[in-house]
């Protein structure tokens, strides 16, 4: 299927910065559909961090208070300056390594995976000390700009640097046919 499709950052499964370019930064997300299959898309560094706030939104809307029509975009913009500087960001996780929460953005997730019971473990890379830190927050915390939980579930233990590559190289041997050698040869 070819072209554009809108949906929540629970959503997403896998986040991968692609090599090469810069400016703007591209990435690889995996996101679960609704058709129920994995699909892959590429994703800039704009619209993975600052689309989902809203700051460009053209819809127009009846300002009751003046009678006229007024851009979403601007009004969005006030609010998220409003709550940055007091002092609350857009999304926020707990770097293990670090003891404390840290302000991050989504192109800081590297793995998402949804529970049963409307939560999302996310595997976020900390901008200060570059660990895989696991955090297990609501949906909201992660699809709703400024809506941080007050308490998240945190993995005791870091996941290795190279814990996207490790999940695609053991999902891509499970649909080989060297998974099944390697199982007959234990018998």
């Amino acid at each position: 299927m070819h072209g554009e499709t809108r949906l929540r950052l629970s959503r997403f499964r896998k986040l991968e910065e692609l090599p090469g370019t810069h400016h703007p930064t591209v990435y690889r997300v995996d996101y679960a559909c609704r058709c129920g299959d994995l699909h892959a898309s590429l994703v800039s560094h704009d619209e993975l961090d600052w689309a989902p706030l809203g700051l460009e939104d053209s819809t127009a809307y009846v300002n009751l208070m003046t009678s006229r029509l007024d851009v979403v975009g601007s009004e969005l913009s006030d609010l998220a300056a409003v709550h940055i500087k007091a002092g609350e960001w857009p999304w926020s996780f707990f770097c293990l390594p670090e003891g404390r929460p840290r302000v991050v953005f989504p192109s800081a997730f590297r793995l998402l995976a949804a529970t049963h019971d409307d939560r999302v473990g996310l595997a976020v890379r900390c901008p200060v000390c570059g660990e895989l830190s696991v955090n297990l927050v609501t949906r909201d915390h992660v699809d709703v700009p400024f809506v941080n939980d007050r308490e998240v579930g945190v993995a005791d233990r870091l996941l290795p640097a190279d814990a996207a590559e490790q999940l695609a190289e053991f999902r891509a041997q499970l649909a080989s046919d060297a998974f099944d050698i390697r199982r007959l040869e234990l018998n």
